[in-house]
């Protein structure tokens, strides 16, 4: 363990978001065993994935934030501020790429400037690869807190890809694809994470004050996603209320993550 808190935190970031893209694609290896998955199993799968990822956002990301700010100032009210701009600056982010970059979901269809025809399969592959780019960068800004914070942030976001890796294979096989070419998508969407694991790195270890600048940051990109793209999609179809405890499963488990490997 001490060998790994010496390397960088760029490094660690990019390694602890490679590690986490990686199990997207691990996810995915039992569409090799089974082709055909139903819509309400798809759903649970995201719902699931959408409960680690809230439990990461508030355990690993937002809480950090407002204790680091608190510690340096005394200010409880002034780590409060600090996390509140960072989450509020996230979630912009996140509404400006998704209203700008055209992509579409498993059950609402497509979003953004639809205008721009790439075809129903390459909307459908964006619309992940923006879900994971703010993942990614929650594991980077993570490991600038400490080793300790980015270790279950890896791990919790590897376990929410998991699902989310073979909801994906699962959706692109129902479209037509080959089993072969949906595990790779599935597989590529994932490695997006260490783009942004590395960027989220190398910010928050340019200076200590930027550190839960970016932990909020990431904490509110992170919120947009679950609440404005992942909820709605598992709302639909008459299974709502399973979703709802499958996410609140997911929550529990990131926070015993959290507990234990912090």
């Amino acid at each position: 363990m001490d060998d790994l808190a010496a390397l960088p935190v760029p490094l660690l970031g990019f390694l602890g978001s490679l590690i986490a893209g990686l199990c997207t694609g691990l996810g995915a290896l039992p569409v090799f065993l089974r082709t055909r998955w139903s819509a309400g199993s798809q759903i649970m799968m995201l719902a699931v994935a959408a409960g680690v990822m809230l439990g990461a956002t508030v355990f690993a990301l937002i809480v950090p934030a407002v204790d680091i700010v608190t510690t340096r100032t005394g200010s409880e009210i002034h780590g409060a501020l600090v996390a509140s701009g960072g989450l509020l600056l996230g979630a912009l982010a996140i509404w400006l790429v998704h209203a700008t970059v055209p992509h579409e979901h498993f059950v609402k269809g497509a979003d953004g400037r639809v205008a721009i025809d790439l075809g129903r399969h390459w909307l459908f592959i964006l619309a992940i690869t923006i879900h994971n780019f703010p993942e990614g960068m929650s594991v980077g800004v993570a490991y600038g807190a400490d080793l300790a914070a980015g270790i279950p942030v890896t791990f919790g976001i590897g376990l929410q890809n998991m699902p989310e890796g073979l909801a994906v294979a699962a959706a692109l096989i129902g479209d037509g694809f080959t089993r072969r070419r949906a595990f790779f998508i599935a597989l590529l969407t994932g490695l997006v994470e260490p783009i942004g694991g590395l960027l989220g790195a190398l910010a928050v270890s340019v200076s200590d004050i930027v550190l839960p600048w970016g932990l909020a940051f990431a904490g509110g990109a992170m919120l947009f996603v679950i609440s404005g793209e992942i909820i709605p999609e598992t709302h639909r179809g008459g299974v709502e209320r399973p979703a709802t405890f499958a996410l609140v499963v997911g929550f529990v488990v990131m926070m015993l993550l959290d507990i234990t490997l912090g």
